[in-house]
């Protein structure tokens, strides 16, 4: 299924259109039907020529009723424009296109309706000014054109991106009653994830159970977005849950009263309204930029957003500003957890911060940036895509390239001054906000050791140290061409050097002259677990890049860890405790 929204002036015959494509009328309450003018958002449905399905949100159109307009606007992927041929672009039409540009609702159709009462050639001219949509021309009243304008639907839906539906729910809720003996039942346009009866969702903080779930007027088990969808909660009384309210996702959504934003205007007022999903709240605004005296004003600036209550926001989610008597600005959020401004030219620095980004949402790295240290979780709350994030870090934390190295130099700098000290001091020394973050920079810094809960140095001689450093830089682009006892030598690793440099854990010792660093034991089992199982010593050797010297020591080890399995005199097999160290 996909969900389209309808836009235009009042009285453009939006419902009336909706009606004829469906046979399902709109206007759900007796005051819209008596005064022949939509009043509240409407809903319809129908199925196209192709077999598939599409629903509608049908919304107000006079300007009185712009707040419910958007609450229906806002979730949708596409929209159908509807212009009246013997009226022409109207003052609502103007203030509905902008709505949709500066939601950034890049595909649609635009409809001349009417063309039973006049020629559409004027309007069209009007409209294909500012409307870059395919057209079509239709008459709601005797049907004219709606066989082409399905085909068009057609057309429109099978270029709509797939929705992802794995992705967190997000369900902004546009209605909300009560069912006799079912209980409180909400209404929304589920634009991304899977929504299940049983399952657990958030609700201003508070978990709900969906006990039902209803689809197109149909009873389901599951809806998977694009879809519009009535969730029947468990338990929940009426007056929890109203228009502007969110369906959550537990634990994937970071509610927010302070956000970043670039706004397109260049002005900002002190006070508006934000529209997004089916929200409405009063904001306050606090630009961050200032352009130089006498400069032009900017088509956009950068501002900070004080959110009269907290709402589930994300990095690069769109929105909408209202202020009387300003046209509807667009919003981008660029920061859902900003820093405090308080020291003297805080606002300023943050503006310089966001200017780069300002044009589209920030990645994850440059948020990780911001902030030096964060968890991914978060980070992926906050609307970053953490799957390729590089970083360093421990567990859940991952801090910033630039960060890291510079807490290493402290790190070393304040052992060098403290030697023996306690982990959990060095951890407050450094303004880092866990234990293991501290233990991932002492691994990172031979000879640094944490022996009893305290960080000091291996006891290694200098000499060795700097030898195995050397080391190490060898075998970074090759890990498995251990060198041979004269380029051992030669690096100042004599026999006694490696044994004690082995012992320390710098060093992984395989047999007389052959020598790893630690951790390539299991890195081999995760290269060797992706070949054909069972494999030979020379599939590992070319697998591994590397010689028959290091190949048949190495898989002995392996052997004895455990690693890999003899199966013959000839093969080995990786073992289950293998594989699943290459899974994680």
């Amino acid at each position: 299924m996909q969900v389209l929204a309808t836009a235009g002036h009042v009285d453009h015959g939006k419902s009336t259109l909706v009606r004829a494509l469906t046979g399902i009328e709109p206007d759900r309450w007796a005051e819209e039907r008596r005064r022949g003018m939509t009043i509240d958002l409407g809903f319809a449905w129908t199925v196209l020529p192709s077999g598939r399905r599409v629903a509608f949100v049908d919304v107000p159109g006079h300007e009185r009723f712009v707040t419910n307009m958007l609450a229906g606007l806002g979730p949708v992927p596409a929209v159908v424009f509807v212009l009246a041929a013997d009226q022409g672009w109207q003052a609502q039409s103007q203030e509905h296109w902008e709505a949709i540009e500066a939601l950034g609702v890049d595909r649609g159709l635009l409809v001349v309706t009417r063309t039973d009462l006049m020629d559409p050639a004027l309007a069209l001219d009007e409209a294909r000014e500012r409307v870059p949509w395919p057209v079509v021309t239709v008459s709601g009243e005797t049907g004219e054109g709606l066989d082409e304008l399905r085909r068009s639907l057609d057309v429109l839906l099978a270029g709509l991106p797939a929705p992802d539906p794995a992705a967190p729910v997000r369900l902004w809720i546009d209605r909300a009653f009560t069912v006799k003996g079912a209980g409180t039942v909400v209404t929304g346009t589920l634009a991304a994830g899977t929504l299940r009866t049983g399952d657990t969702l958030l609700a201003d903080g508070e978990p709900v159970r969906v006990k039902a779930l209803q689809s197109l007027g149909e009873p389901v088990g599951e809806v998977t977005a694009t879809a519009r969808v009535a969730v029947n909660l468990r338990g929940v009384e009426r007056d929890r849950v109203a228009r502007g309210t969110t369906l959550l996702s537990p634990g994937a959504w970071l509610a927010t009263d302070v956000i970043d934003v670039r706004l397109a205007d260049p002005r900002p007022p002190r006070e508006a309204v934000l529209h997004i999903g089916s929200a409405a709240v009063p904001v306050r605004l606090r630009p961050l930029d200032t352009p130089p005296p006498g400069a032009p004003a900017p088509a956009t600036r950068l501002v900070r957003m004080t959110l009269s209550r907290p709402l589930p926001l994300r990095i690069g989610d769109r929105a909408l500003l209202r202020c009387g008597g300003r046209p509807i600005t667009g919003v981008l959020v660029l920061d859902v957890r900003p820093p405090v401004l308080r020291a003297r030219g805080a606002a300023r620095r943050r503006a310089a911060e966001l200017a780069p980004v300002a044009s589209s949402a920030p990645g994850a790295a440059t948020v990780l940036g911001w902030r030096g240290v964060a968890r991914r979780s978060e980070l992926a709350a906050m609307g970053c895509e953490v799957s390729t994030l590089e970083a360093p870090g421990a567990g859940d934390w991952a801090v910033d390239p630039l960060r890291w190295s510079a807490l290493a130099g402290q790190l070393a700098a304040m052992v060098a001054d403290q030697p023996g000290i306690p982990v959990d001091a060095a951890r407050v020394a450094l303004g880092l906000p866990a234990r293991e973050l501290v233990e991932a920079l002492v691994r990172a810094r031979p000879p640094l050791a944490v022996s009893d809960g305290r960080i000091g140095g291996t006891g290694l001689p200098e000499p060795i140290v700097k030898a195995v450093e050397a080391l190490s830089r060898e075998l970074a682009a090759a890990p498995y061409h251990a060198p041979d006892t004269t380029r051992l030598a030669e690096l100042g690793l004599s026999a006694r050097a490696v044994a004690l440099a082995a012992r320390a854990g710098l060093l992984l010792r395989l047999a007389d002259g052959v020598v790893l660093l630690p951790g390539a034991d299991l890195g081999a089992a995760r290269t060797l677990a992706g070949l054909a199982q069972p494999f030979t010593a020379g599939e590992a050797r070319i697998a591994l890049d590397t010689s028959r010297r290091v190949v048949i020591p190495l898989l002995e080890h392996l052997d004895r860890a455990g690693l890999t399995r003899r199966v013959d005199d000839r093969l080995r097999t990786v073992t289950e405790l293998a594989k699943e160290g290459a899974a994680r």
